[in-house]
């Protein structure tokens, strides 16, 4: 095997904070290597001579060092035989790339993930790669991140960088090896050491999940093999500076660094263009020297622009995209190449007079309406599940997704430009991010070797997000706001890499030294409280801005549990309140349901079966989820204390959860998602469990006029007990709210339990939102002098077992379905054919196949409705053809009194 000399190595990191520079020297010469032999899954990455390429790694062989006794130098070398090594995809932690392997079976299902060692994965694992060049006249640089959590690298059997250096899971290291690699197959490896997220700044779970045994350790993001001349560009970026409120004209500010990467001056053209404009400069560079090249109005008239394409979120105008493109050329040819997308648009999110925070895009002022996001616990990176789940964000009416820590790979930043979804990084709670500052929560206390690497994970995540208009803010704290030192270090960070979106101290209500107060709270509930306890304008009631807050647990369908959980484990999940939930959450105040279901059971009777506790379930999460976004939705334009954010707790969940998700792992949708979807509705009527007023909420730009709002009380047997219709009601538009009218405090002969029955109709009498609660005249009552930081309890319940008195209620369907250009839409008529009066409560449409399984994702009209006798309802679904499996699709009718059947759509 040829051995090339120890050579000193150049190690460039986005940390360029860290100011690792070190210098390669010259390759002592090249020979052509024998290619190694080929993994069975894993080949050589082919990496093409043309300059400005970055060609990621198709992939890996992993090993557990535990197994291999060969020295590092050898097992980085050409024709290393990785004999009984595992495959691994280009991004993948070691306990991913097992479960692909089958070492290791669904860990979704029971307790299957508990079963898996934690032992094999206390020790480093080696991941090892081919690439293959042909010409080595070219620079050649390894370019990565996403280490957790730190990693010895070495190529072609030489060190090219350290552990100390290659640590943390954001930080950005770009690593010069042109003097290491020779013409045909080259060899890259990682020894990438064991994660511990209260010891390490990288990632861990929280309480969100049972964590994974190998605390992700691995390489979740792509490796790149960039090539390139004398001079490389990095840094490409724009930055925009737009007319607000006018949004007349916007400037832009084109900022890149040429870097002369070898031993000589040198003389480059930059050239490129932006926006239609021409760019063009001349940059002289001595010997390894680094300058900015930065283009503005006032050199490049053409950036001035007027009238430019804005972008806006989902709801409020269009998502265009600008794109930038730079060459740099030395004697004529081309050196390298920098590409950058990113839109034009202002955000402000000044403290109101309350002290919250209050988001403004492009002049005007929205209400965020979001949810908390998870990767895949393994962070399989899977573009296809994450767009599936940005579409039902879409779908229910959000306009924005948090990310605390587990930032997601560029392609998910890209998706929400592209539809217009808000996004909310920002560091994680409750481990080593904070160590410093949460007292004696989780989390070792920084040392000064920790420093550098927030410095690097901070200045690589501003280069990565601050293009992306759908970046509004970066959140430096979680529970906990930054001290002084830390506080420095993050922001001196975003200050040299142009980050113009504001910074929050925290997303709890902590403040900083210089930031300040935060304006949003961490004030709970994170588990169950009843539907009122929204509207009250305290704890995490619907005032301010409210980071993470939900009632907690969300039971997913009846198809999903039996994909999760064995026959005992259901039994035990109805049965047993008191049972330690597995599926639930490793925190002790979050092991049980007790909370939800002594509540379920005190509001609606004790569950009779499986079946019952989660058709009970869907009707009780509908209800609540509806009622956390209808109160902030109303409390948005109030005068005083308005609430101006809300991020359910959670979006989804990583694995297959019984808590904080508005859809399940496998994106099936329940009384949850459907709750969401009716209280996010454009223009909609609501109820308030305060005040018993009826509301017009308007989240259209423009005002709605001559509308009609009727509101009807019935028994539960369908006995109508209240009507009153009032026309002519007129909303505002952006967020503004109306009072149609209110209830009366009593109505003569009602049950205790009773049906509202809300229909908004527009100006020629179509129906344009219609909502149907399930109340009692006998309230929830909250003990809000024993409010906890994670509830509110409840000393007694609301009386909705009168619901179970109600008869059965038939229902027709009948169903149709076209295809093309590989979607389908399945379109469902559904009637209540009841000869009486019973209305059928919440009857759910769920397309499914051949075998009865539910097809998905799919996204419907609207969907849980309930309908009056001689009622109907058209509803559509849509989804991929593909996911039929070439099976017939069905749709299966059920609800909390109608009896489950299934009707052919063909």
């Amino acid at each position: 095997m040829f051995r090339r000399p120890a050579a000193r190595r150049r190690l460039v990191t986005a940390a360029v904070a860290l100011g690792l520079l070190c210098s390669l020297g010259t390759s002592a010469g090249a020979a052509v290597r024998d290619p190694s032999p080929p993994h069975p899954s894993v080949r050589p990455t082919h990496v093409p001579a043309t300059a400005g390429t970055a060609t990621p790694l198709s992939g890996y062989a992993i090993q557990s060092t535990a197994k291999v006794g060969d020295p590092a130098e050898a097992v980085s070398s050409p024709g290393y035989p990785a004999t009984g090594w595992y495959p691994a995809g280009p991004r993948s932690t070691v306990l991913a790339a097992l479960l692909a392997d089958g070492v290791y079976a669904d860990p979704f299902f029971s307790t299957r993930l508990r079963d898996i060692p934690k032992a094999d994965f206390q020790v480093p694992w080696w991941y090892r790669s081919d690439f293959t060049v042909t010409d080595t006249s070219r620079r050649t640089y390894l370019d990565f991140s996403g280490v957790i959590s730190a990693a010895d690298v070495y190529v072609d059997g030489h060190r090219a960088a350290g552990a100390a250096d290659v640590t943390g899971a954001y930080t950005h290291h770009e690593l010069d090896i042109t003097s290491l690699v020779g013409p045909g197959t080259n060899t890259v490896a990682f020894r990438v050491r064991p994660n511990d997220p209260n010891k390490d700044l990288t990632m861990g779970w929280i309480d969100w999940l049972q964590p994974p045994p190998d605390q992700n350790m691995g390489i979740v993001r792509d490796v790149l093999v960039r090539r390139g001349g004398p001079v490389a560009l990095r840094d490409a970026h724009v930055v925009t500076r737009l007319a607000v409120p006018s949004l007349a004209t916007a400037d832009l500010t084109v900022r890149a660094q040429a870097r002369n990467d070898s031993g000589a001056p040198v003389t480059a053209e930059v050239t490129g263009s932006v926006g239609g404009t021409d760019l063009a400069t001349t940059v002289r560079l001595a010997a390894h020297e680094t300058k900015t090249v930065t283009f503005t109005p006032a050199d490049t008239p053409g950036l001035h622009l007027t009238a430019p394409r804005v972008w806006w979120p989902a709801g409020m105008g269009g998502q265009p995209l600008y794109d930038l493109d730079l060459t740099a050329s030395v004697s004529g040819a081309v050196s390298d190449t920098a590409h950058d997308t990113f839109g034009i648009r202002d955000v402000q999110a000044p403290l109101n007079a309350d002290g919250a925070r209050q988001y403004r895009i492009n002049g005007r002022a929205l209400l965020i309406r979001g949810g908390g996001w998870s990767p895949d616990e393994f962070l399989r990176w899977d573009r296809t599940y994450a767009e599936d789940r940005l579409k039902y964000a879409l779908d229910l009416g959000l306009n924005t997704i948090r990310l605390e820590g587990h930032l997601e790979p560029d392609e998910f930043f890209d998706l929400a430009d592209r539809y217009g979804i808000l996004t909310l990084p920002g560091w994680e709670c409750c481990d080593k991010w904070e160590g410093n500052v949460n007292g004696d929560e989780k989390g070792d206390k920084w040392t000064d070797a920790d420093y550098p690497v927030a410095s690097a994970s901070m200045a690589a995540e501003a280069a990565r997000l601050r293009d992306h208009p759908s970046v509004i803010s970066f959140l430096v704290g979680s529970d906990f706001a930054p001290d002084a030192k830390i506080e420095k270090t993050y922001l001196d960070a975003l200050k040299a890499a142009d980050w113009t979106a504001p910074v929050v101290a925290a997303a709890s209500d902590k403040s900083a030294p210089r930031l300040g107060g935060s304006g949003m709270k961490m004030t709970g509930p994170y588990d169950w409280v009843p539907p009122g306890y929204w509207y009250a304008k305290r704890e995490g009631g619907a005032t301010g801005f409210n980071s993470e807050t939900s009632a907690g647990p969300d039971i997913p369908t009846l198809d999903t549990l039996r994909r999760m959980m064995t026959p005992a484990e259901l039994d035990t999940l109805w049965e047993n309140p008191d049972a330690q939930q597995y599926h639930r959450s490793p925190s002790a105040t979050f092991g049980t349901l007790k909370l939800y279901d002594d509540a379920l059971t005190g509001r609606y009777g004790a569950p009779t079966s499986l079946a019952d506790y989660v058709r009970k379930a869907q009707l009780a999460q509908y209800e609540n989820v509806r009622a956390q976004y209808e109160a902030y939705r109303r409390g948005a334009t109030d005068s005083s204390r308005p609430a101006t954010g809300v991020i359910y707790w959670m979006f989804n969940s990583g694995w297959t959860s019984l808590h904080w998700q508005l859809m399940d792992r496998y994106l099936d949708q329940g009384g949850a998602y459907f709750g969401a979807k009716k209280a996010n509705e454009p223009l909609h009527v609501q109820y308030s469990y305060d005040n018993r007023s009826v509301v017009v909420v308007d989240n259209l730009h423009s005002p709605a006029t001559g509308l009609t709002a009727r509101a009807t009380l019935f028994d539960p047997d369908g006995t109508q007990k209240y009507d009153r219709t009032v026309t002519g009601v007129r909303v505002n538009g952006d967020g503004a709210h109306t009072t149609a009218l209110t209830l009366p405090a009593s109505v003569s002969g009602l049950s205790t339990t009773y049906l509202a029955r809300l229909v908004l109709t527009d100006g020629v009498g179509r129906e344009v939102s219609r909502n149907v609660y399930w109340l009692s005249t006998g309230p929830d009552t909250l003990d809000w002098a024993h409010t906890d930081w994670w509830y509110t309890p409840t000393t007694s319940y609301a009386d909705l077992t009168g619901l179970a008195s109600m008869a059965k209620a038939p229902v027709a369907a009948t169903a149709s379905t076209r295809s093309a250009d590989g979607t389908s839409t399945t379109t469902v008529t559904v009637r209540n054919t009841d000869g009486g009066r019973t209305p059928s409560l919440l009857t759910d449409v769920h397309l499914v196949d051949a075998q009865g399984r539910p097809v998905l994702p799919v996204r419907w009209s609207d969907n849980e409705v309930s309908l009056w006798p001689g009622e109907s309802v058209t509803l559509t679904a849509t989804y991929r053809t593909a996911d039929l499996h070439g099976s017939s699709p069905q749709v299966r009718i059920s609800g909390w009194n109608t009896d489950e059947r299934t009707v052919p759509a063909v």
